[in-house]
């Protein structure tokens, strides 16, 4: 089927957006691909359409569990068959998984980075007839860029599978730099990039530098209509800010790794169908979520760097209409901001010392341990052992790169169970074992097709339709599994920590002392950047599109500080409205009416607009009707 109608039948768009169709052209002349689109202008179309085109299976490898389940349940609901193989599964369940994707209808599977150093991947992959192997969030390959993932650098052995096979490379941020990284780690047969421009037009970045960042996040989320969400650094600050705002009348949910399944898709709902206006939430929020009309980003403290900024502040506007991203700042966060620098560097031993105290946490022998992956609750980890939780952090990141254990992000899987056993025998097994019986024809009824894949349940569901606590449920499943009738793998929320290789002693650990110099030299060039851009009195934009290589970039006028140079320009009518709204308000708060017949210049339409734009950038606020600074 020619691309387009794909495009038409599964998604219902008649044309690409810019660089999609020329980017699915190179994929489908087999070449390999590295692909920059901004938040928000589709990458994900890039290999699933070409994907659908040609006989086969896609690998995408993607590193957050969170982003794959949710194009998986994407795709299943487009009517296309995809399925994802991430950190908690089972082993079975891998197994089963990956004889669909040899044996099935699959067309997609979601492998998260780690998972390719697992022998029964690769051997399995070899005998799947793979027709394109895309790389998601690409620049988490290159230790240039801002969220470098040590996983990522294993891919290039994993291409030697199936070494005719094209890949495709996505991200929405990388420098040049971090571009010519990605080609070369991947082993690009030729150097083949599509980029499209980094510049959001319909995006206005504002700095305000404030003492008082409630008042002023009160003022933002008051005067732009439609939803937000507002990052903060902490689980913590989520819960405390999203109730301030609902007792100032804004509807506001929090949203963090630590809230149950249940929780999050409760809260990430409500805020999708606009019941709540803001969403308060820790940065990883948002990814991978289509909601186009978000019309202001709020970062509470100064982002982790421009990249990160570029993608989380890229969640507005993606409909393209005016919006938001709004950065409160004040001269005293400079200081907490340093202060996380040297917490991102522990000095070596530290690290050693960390290491071996998650062992010890764990309780993993020495020599044991390889290929094992254990639940592991780091706040739990940090507090039991008087430990700084960014510091901790950095060390496993670096033992990380050393490859002697992965950190995965919260499973986020619901508990799953399949019958092991045939009909017979289990029919024997519950005229033998009554207490089960009536148990397990309930599961059976409401949960089809459990002999023949893992089915996801819900425990509490099955204790209201057996009239038992969720607890007793639990009981009975796990029973079930012990009895080798079910293999019960229960929902965990925790984050995973996988071995790599077994428990060393703690003087036997090497780490890698030259690419701790370069991962410090690089986290404090980005640090200057970030802070040249709240602190400095330039075009915002054009500070980020020289970030990312755009030279000639002009200024946006749309941004807090171009705002600000044209209240200061004399001659022009807009600034000539702007002067004299601000010095009426001054002296009195007016309503909309009384203030529209006080200004002199222009007509309504015009003075109207210079009102919004100043409410917008938090120039002026409104309040119970009147206008006032």
């Amino acid at each position: 089927m020619p691309i387009k109608e794909i495009l038409k039948q599964y998604w219902g768009h008649d044309e690409f957006r810019p660089l999609q169709e020329d980017i699915i052209n190179s994929v489908m002349n087999q070449q390999d691909t590295l692909a920059l689109l901004p938040t928000g202008g589709g990458k994900s179309i890039c290999f699933q359409v070409p994907a659908m085109a040609m006989d086969g299976i896609c690998l995408v490898i993607s590193p957050l569990i969170a982003l794959m389940k949710d194009q998986v349940e994407n795709l299943k609901h487009r009517g296309i068959n995809a399925i994802a193989i991430v950190s908690g599964m089972g082993k079975r369940e891998i197994d089963i998984a990956l004889d669909n994707c040899i044996y099935g209808p699959v067309k997609f599977l979601y492998i998260s980075p780690e998972r390719l150093l697992s022998d029964l991947v690769r051997e399995r992959v070899k005998h799947m007839k793979v027709n394109l192997l895309a790389i998601d969030e690409a620049h988490c390959i290159s230790q240039w860029g801002y969220d470098f993932r040590p996983p990522y650098l294993h891919i290039k052995d994993f291409r030697e599978i199936h070494p005719n096979v094209p890949v495709l490379a996505l991200t929405a941020s990388a420098t040049k730099k971090v571009q010519i990284d990605i080609v070369e780690k991947l082993e690009f047969k030729t150097k083949n990039i599509f980029r499209k421009s980094f510049e959001r037009k319909n995006l206005s970045y504002v700095v305000i530098n404030q003492e008082n960042k409630l008042q002023k996040l009160l003022d933002v989320c008051k005067g732009v209509n439609g939803s937000g969400i507002l990052y903060v650094r902490t689980r913590k600050d989520t819960v405390e800010l999203a109730k301030y705002l609902n007792q100032h009348q804004i509807p506001a949910q929090y949203y963090h790794a630590g809230l149950d399944l249940d929780e999050r898709a409760e809260k990430q709902n409500a805020w999708i169908t606009d019941n709540v206006k803001v969403m308060v939430a820790t940065n990883a929020f948002g990814m991978g979520i289509d909601k186009p009309n978000v019309r202001f980003v709020v970062h509470y403290e100064i982002p982790e760097s421009l990249e990160a900024y570029y993608q989380e502040a890229g969640r507005a506007g993606r409909d393209e209409k005016k919006a938001y991203a709004v950065v409160l700042f004040q001269p005293r966060d400079r200081l907490s901001f340093e202060k996380k620098f040297e917490q991102n560097f522990p000095p070596t031993e530290e690290i050693k010392k960390i290491y071996h105290f998650i062992c010890n946490y764990l309780q993993i022998p020495f020599e044991m341990g390889e290929g094992v992956t254990y639940e592991f609750n780091i706040a739990d980890f940090c507090s039991k052992f008087q430990l700084d939780v960014i510091t901790t952090i950095s060390a496993i990141k670096f033992l990380e790169h050393d490859d002697y254990f992965v950190l995965n992000e919260s499973a986020l899987m619901l508990s799953r169970i399949q019958f092991i056993v045939n009909g017979e025998d289990l029919y024997r097994f519950q005229v033998e074992n009554s207490k089960y019986d009536g148990f397990i024809k309930s599961v059976l009824r409401s949960y089809g097709g459990a002999f023949d894949q893992f089915i996801n349940i819900k425990e509490k569901e099955i204790a209201q339709k057996n009239n038992m606590s969720k607890k007793i449920v639990i009981d009975y499943l796990k029973e079930l599994d012990k009895f080798e009738i079910i293999s019960y793998q229960q929902q965990t929320n925790q984050p995973l920590l996988t071995f790599i290789k077994p428990r060393y002693k703690t003087e036997d650990l090497l780490i890698d002392r030259k690419y701790f110099a370069e991962r410090k030299e690089n986290y404090e060039q980005k640090m200057q950047h970030i802070l040249a851009f709240v602190e400095k009195e330039k075009c915002r934009s054009i500070q980020i599109l020289n970030y990312f290589d755009e030279a000639d970039a002009k200024e946006c006028g749309v941004c807090d500080v171009c705002l600000a140079k044209k209240r200061n320009e004399d001659g022009s009518l807009e600034s000539k409205i702007t002067a004299q709204v601000l010095r009426i308000l001054s002296n009195e708060k007016l309503t909309i009416d009384s203030l529209l017949k006080l200004v002199k210049f222009g007509n309504e339409t015009e003075k109207l607009a210079v009102i919004r734009t100043l409410l917008d950038s938090g120039v002026i606020k409104v309040k119970d009707g009147f206008y006032g600074l």
